[in-house]
């Protein structure tokens, strides 16, 4: 890897990998502002204002952004999570400038014209309704609404019909020059490109970019509890969590590899015993989310309305007994496919990109590849089972499901399973 990392006047950072070999390059702003950072009334808003970024600046209409960066043959995408907003793009080298360019016109000069603004709130209304028929999806914004009840970080990203509908043109702009500002915002630049190029352009193209901090998003508090919902469905979708670990802890790798060995493949724990041994299910995995601050550690499964109950059981007893007996065995395939994602992820530009701006926004550096090698050959047996007690033991279970659930058992039973 060839990361270089430049800090431009007010704090804005540059970040790039040149990959040799390659013809295309792919950027990407990260900016260090998501849902979680939207106060109650801006419910949403982070993401409307990701969608708005494309609608028109002072230069270029919707269509023309489209037009300009189809022409050369590349593509423009964006995202919101609750903890950062990323705008990327995908070029050919020859079309890096234009790239840069891109995407410093639509994060400092949009309009938020109100006729596109007015379709725009109907676009992400109609996103709303389809994450509303996508059961395996809702599930998973109630399970962080109940572990996160009453904060940021408990909402869901899309927001609601409701607020959604109430925003005007100037909340945009009051959000994106509170959040949006020099300090919070990364570039980076992975595939044929040369990094005092991207320097140059970016100093010239990113030029109104407000100095300062805003203000810091409140720490997040886990509660835990039950969010259940029946509705007429094939099948319930299930998900349990637990209080995870965060980014930046001490057993961030160890978690990641528990996670593996438990429910991250067909050889899995809860993948043999669950699907394989018993047929209770089609999916059924194990997750490790972490935040800055805080995470969650838990178990996913879609299956029948019969199967539920069993399902649950099985899924505790099988998740209790990997905390106390993980074996050296199955940390070795674990690691081995952690460390092979890595390493996989390095060959694309894209994937790459991602990693150069979440390192810098999470880290303030870039983890090279031998550290984080590095750090997971580190891990032992030892600190997996010992990481595995922390995260399921003597903490409040969340509970979320959807469907068909008469069947399934209350939360204090489930929990108890988990004792």
């Amino acid at each position: 890897m060839t990361v270089r990392r430049s800090a431009l006047d007010g704090g804005f950072t540059v970040v790039t990998d040149d990959m040799p070999g390659l013809e295309t390059a792919s950027l990407g702003v990260y900016v260090d502002a998501g849902a979680r950072h939207e106060t109650p009334t801006q419910h949403g808003i982070a993401h409307l204002l990701e969608h708005m970024a494309f609608k028109g600046t002072a230069t270029r209409g919707a269509r023309d952004i489209a037009e300009t960066i189809e022409a050369v043959g590349g593509h423009l995408n964006a995202y919101t999570s609750r903890d950062q907003t990323a705008y990327l793009a995908r070029v050919l080298k020859a079309d890096v400038p234009l790239a840069i360019e891109l995407l410093a016109d639509i994060l400092q000069h949009s309009t938020f014209d109100p006729a596109e603004l007015d379709k725009e709130r109907a676009v992400v209304i109609q996103e709303i309704g389809e994450a509303e028929d996508s059961p395996d999806d809702i599930v998973f914004d109630h399970l962080q609404e109940a572990a996160f009840p009453d904060q940021p970080l408990g909402r869901p990203i899309l927001g609601t019909r409701d607020t959604v509908a109430g925003f005007a043109a100037d909340d945009l702009r009051g959000f994106l020059g509170h959040h949006y500002r020099r300090r919070r915002l990364v570039l980076a630049g992975a595939g044929a490109l040369e990094h005092e190029r991207v320097v140059e352009l970016a100093s010239r193209a990113f030029d109104i970019l407000p100095r300062g901090d805003a203000t810091r998003t409140e720490i997040a508090r886990y509660a835990g509890g039950d969010r259940r919902q029946a509705k007429e469905l094939e099948q319930v979708h299930l998900a349990l969590a637990f209080p995870g670990v965060p980014i930046g802890d001490a057993d961030y790798d160890a978690v990641q590899l528990f996670s593996i060995l438990l429910g991250g493949g067909m050889s899995s724990r809860l993948f043999q015993e669950v699907r394989e041994n018993r047929g209770l299910c089609y999916s059924v995995y194990s997750f490790a989310q972490s935040y800055a601050d805080c995470g969650l550690f838990g178990i996913g499964a879609g299956t029948g309305e019969g199967e539920v109950a069993e399902l649950v059981a099985v899924a505790a007893e099988v998740s209790m007994a990997a905390a106390e007996s993980a074996t050296v065995e199955e940390l070795a395939r674990a690691r081995a496919q952690l460390k092979a994602g890595m390493m996989m992820a390095l060959e694309s530009s894209s994937a790459r990109c991602e990693q150069l701006g979440r390192h810098m926004l999470l880290y303030r550096r870039v983890l090279s590849k031998e550290e984080m090698l590095a750090r997971v050959d580190a891990v032992d047996i030892f600190h997996v089972r010992r990481a595995a007690k922390r995260v399921l033991k003597g903490a409040r279970l969340t509970l979320s499901a959807l469907g068909p659930i008469g069947r399934l058992e209350t939360h204090d039973r489930v929990a108890a399973r988990f004792g």
